[in-house]
């Protein structure tokens, strides 16, 4: 056998090496087992401050048509309107939860959700969103569908850490895997009509929904809001 052949061979057999290894070091125990169940229904208070659900408004979180592939990708999902009974200001609140935070179930972004239901994109720009002892990394969109103009702030939550984009997300799963572990993972996002050309003000009232909503949820389960707390 030729010098080069033997190189070619080591190769090959150093590939699968790497790959039998990575296969047995994948993990199995996902951390939503870990910890106790929680429903998004009883997590997400229905009250708080001047807010209150709006039971006659309910908000749809993606068309029709996309509702099979969500549900492939999430074990629950919620959807409320809120209405604020002093300032008669409404939000919207979709949150959407996957056990298996994986490569193929990985948080599906209003990005891709919203031009696939017709919405332009008219702007988006990464904000931050303090909230207590935490600063959220967040992302804003300013959608369009003719007449409708909808600001959205959303986050993503990969077990304890909130992580945005796809090599975060990426990067957040792969410290869990070196703990032995499968990270959950939710998207939350918060939206509202507005007849404004400018989102500003929308993102602030965003903003205060979501300090006055955190606020109202136990201390020991707004990580899994949140995320976990950062200096």
């Amino acid at each position: 056998m030729t010098g080069a052949r033997v190189k070619a061979l080591v190769a090959v057999l150093l590939m699968v090496g790497c790959f039998m290894g990575a296969k047995a070091m994948r993990p199995t125990l996902k951390l939503a087992d870990t910890r106790p169940k929680i429903s998004l229904e009883n997590l997400y208070p229905k009250s708080f401050g001047n807010w209150t659900v709006d039971d006659r408004q309910a908000v749809q979180l993606v068309s029709p048509d996309q509702q099979a592939m969500l549900s492939k990708l999430y074990n629950e999902t919620l959807s409320r309107t809120y209405v604020n009974t002093k300032t008669g200001q409404r939000v919207m609140l979709s949150v959407a939860y996957g056990g298996d935070q994986s490569d193929g179930t990985r948080a599906h972004l209003p990005e891709l959700c919203y031009p696939a239901q017709g919405f332009q994109i008219l702007s988006r720009q990464s904000g931050q969103l303090s909230v207590g002892d935490r600063a959220i990394p967040v992302q804003r969109i300013f959608a369009k569908l003719g007449g409708r103009l909808e600001p959205v702030t959303y986050w993503v939550v990969v077990g304890e850490q909130v992580a945005l984009t796809g090599p975060q997300q990426k990067l957040a799963q792969l410290r869990y895997s070196l703990r032995g572990l499968i990270p959950d993972g939710t998207l939350i996002r918060v939206s509202n009509i507005d007849s404004s050309t400018s989102p500003e003000e929308s993102y602030q009232l965003h903003d205060e929904f979501v300090r006055e909503m955190t606020a109202a949820i136990p201390a020991d389960l707004k990580v899994r809001v949140v995320g976990e707390a950062r200096s």
